[in-house]
């Protein structure tokens, strides 16, 4: 783990001097003639980002005692100066922009011409709970999903066969799964063939991917007539279980969902983070593309 560390702490290093050295030059001057300090911080924007990360990427399920009880103790000659919790806190927020733009530039994958989509609830507090939270009041919305009623957001992602995640959006809970496919910023990074669940259905969707070279492949429903499907098709739409894997790994291991947010910037803050260090898992769920392609060279023969 100490090596996943330094690997860690070196990628978010080099990126938030380059990010640093850009921002300087885009930064507007608003007050004029005044001096200001610069004062640097105990922890830099790099080792607040490692933290951030290495936290998701362990056992502990609560940061505030994975900060104390094991970044304090343990981790003293990595982090020799360290601050009080409620200051890590606040560099949080500070770090939440490069953090973010890291997670675009660094931590995702490209498209290989065969995607998976699909949404996941991110649920900011039980359903009989959602009148007395006070943290997402105005924010977050009542949404269904096939486990029934939540209250929160939805986090949708496409991701490419080897289980690297292509791209992500995150959207209140009541917004149907069609409509971030509808921009096409959404799917600008894809081609080909795009696999997704019954909640895709759409003939207009359909045709305006299909004239972006996305061909969606969706299963029926059963008051709609069958169609034929070539068999490459027919497998890859039973590989399709692969997102719902991938989902399973971001809330069980990377804990992108829980209920003890306090602000919602450091929801953000925590779902940015479990996003990147997703991209540090040393194993993701995966397909073999090889097999779809041996099985239609012995239907050929």
């Amino acid at each position: 783990m100490l090596s996943k560390l330094t690997e860690i702490f070196y990628l978010a290093d080099e990126f938030c001097k380059e990010f640093e050295q850009a921002r300087q030059g885009h930064v507007l001057s608003l007050e004029k003639g005044i001096n200001r300090r610069k004062r640097k911080f105990k922890l830099s924007d790099s080792e607040v980002i490692t933290i951030l990360i290495f936290f998701h990427l362990g056992q502990y399920r609560n940061l505030k005692h994975f900060y104390l009880n094991y970044v304090q103790k343990h981790m003293k000659e990595e982090f020799p100066q360290t601050v009080s919790y409620n200051r890590f806190v606040e560099l949080q927020k500070k770090v939440f922009l490069p953090m973010s733009v890291f997670l675009q530039t660094c931590c995702l994958g490209e498209c290989t011409g065969i995607s998976f989509i699909d949404s996941t609830p991110i649920r900011a507090c039980h359903i009989r709970r959602e009148k007395q939270n006070k943290v997402f009041q105005g924010i977050a919305t009542k949404g269904q999903c096939s486990m029934g009623w939540f209250y929160g957001f939805k986090l949708h992602i496409v991701i490419n066969d080897k289980g690297e995640i292509i791209d992500f959006l995150f959207t209140q809970g009541n917004v149907d799964d069609r409509s971030p496919l509808k921009n096409k910023d959404f799917h600008d990074k894809l081609f080909e063939k795009l696999i997704a669940d019954k909640g895709y259905i759409s003939k207009t969707l359909f045709e305006q991917l299909f004239v972006d070279g996305i061909h969606m492949i969706t299963k029926i429903r059963k008051n709609m007539k069958n169609s034929l499907m070539h068999i490459n098709d027919k497998i890859l739409l039973r590989k399709r279980a692969l997102v719902e894997s991938v989902n399973d790994e971001l809330k069980n291991i990377c804990q992108i969902e829980h209920t003890r947010h306090r602000s919602f910037e450091n929801f953000l803050a925590n779902l940015i983070s479990g996003l990147i260090a997703y991209h540090f898992l040393p194993k993701k769920p995966n397909i073999n593309v090889d097999i779809v392609e041996n099985v239609n060279l012995n239907k050929v023969a």
